[in-house]
């Protein structure tokens, strides 16, 4: 048995109201919140789990053989949405696996299918977000490789980068140096386009857990985006409120010092809720690889740049302040200047008298 999990994952602009989107789909379509099933509850917990949503399947053809995907997509509360074609063989042995990966990985068949379900995934979220406007040129895959066992005519370098090739031992030991095993016959490698889990049980919590953490990262590098084409539009914004009279300067600074607390806020906001998506509280096992695949993924790095961009916002705030300050003081002394002027121009006739 053999089956690989292909992921595409989006951001849709804004949260979503988990609760409202539920109530509005439960008598039009199967929609599920699923949790972890091998752990106990206390010991990893989510503070809003994804809709589940379960979509119409897709079939695909490639070197001459045809093969129908399951298609389901998870909705996040933070504004995410991952598309899943799932190719599950039953009855195929393990070795087939390399086969399977060579036909559709990296090479394009999967990406009519994937609109396809994201057009889909919009027509459901229409009546509770609208027509939301969705950037599908900005997305992350990530793919998931499951098998009973590893034969050994898999060879996991080879399907983790997918391609064939005579490998050097630094590039074998680079791509494999990030695994763990609970038990004897199971294996997860991670890498930071794919895993493969190696599991004679379904390791359904494995792959909620890496798919959780493919999507928060995909949220980091969103909003970094965000953050930098703001910050460029700020500096616009800035130069040209340099360019006013001192009274527009002063009110165009308030305005830019507004959107950037706002902007700081909001962000702020959604990073930790990103970062903060699954707490593992016992689970020392399922710890490890959750932590492994963020790490992986490259999360921290995204993090310290978004801390980054929000610090340079909040000293760039700080320096509109003071700005704003200055103008108004130097705008007081030119009134109590002015107001003694009109004090001795009325008193200094009378005086001369």
């Amino acid at each position: 048995m053999y089956a690989i999990r292909f992921y595409r994952i989006y951001d849709i602009g804004e949260e979503i109201d988990l609760g409202d989107l539920e109530k509005a789909l439960a008598s039009s379509m199967a929609i599920a919140r699923p949790g972890f099933v091998r752990v106990r509850p206390t010991s990893m917990t989510i503070e809003e789990p994804p809709l589940l949503l379960r979509l119409q399947p897709a079939y695909a053809e490639t070197s001459g053989a045809g093969s129908t995907f399951t298609v389901v997509s998870r909705v996040f509360d933070f504004g995410a949405v991952s598309i899943c074609l799932i190719l599950e063989e039953m009855n195929a042995p393990a070795s087939a696996l390399q086969d399977a990966a060579d036909r559709f990985s990296g090479n394009g068949v999967l990406d009519p299918h994937f609109s396809a379900a994201l057009q889909q995934v919009r027509a459901i979220l229409a009546p509770i977000v609208g027509d939301r406007s969705i950037d599908e040129d900005f997305y992350d895959d990530y793919t998931i490789y499951l098998s009973e066992r590893l034969d050994e005519s898999i060879d996991p370098v080879a399907l983790l980068l997918g391609e064939k090739e005579d490998f050097s031992p630094e590039i074998r030991q680079e791509t494999l140096q990030n695994q763990l095993s609970y038990a004897r016959d199971d294996r997860a490698i991670l890498s930071w386009n794919g895993a493969i889990l190696i599991s004679p049980q379904p390791p359904s919590d494995l792959i909620e857990l890496i798919e959780f953490a493919a999507v928060q990262v995909l949220e980091l590098r969103f909003y970094d985006r965000e953050l930098s084409r703001q910050m460029e539009k700020m500096y616009d914004d800035i130069e040209v409120a340099d360019r006013l009279f001192w009274y527009s300067k002063v009110r165009q600074y308030h305005s830019l010092m507004k959107v950037l607390m706002r902007t700081q806020t909001e962000v702020s906001e959604i990073v930790e809720k990103v970062n903060n998506l699954i707490k593992i509280t016992e689970d020392v096992y399922y710890a490890r690889v959750y932590a492994m695949a963020l790490k992986v993924l490259r999360s921290q790095q995204w993090t310290e740049s978004l801390n980054r961009r929000i610090g340079i916002i909040r000293e760039n705030y700080r320096m509109l302040s003071d700005e704003v300050d200055v103008q108004h003081s130097n705008f007081l002394e030119w009134v109590v200047i002015i107001l003694i002027a009109f004090e001795v121009a009325l008193f200094l006739p009378s005086a001369l008298h």
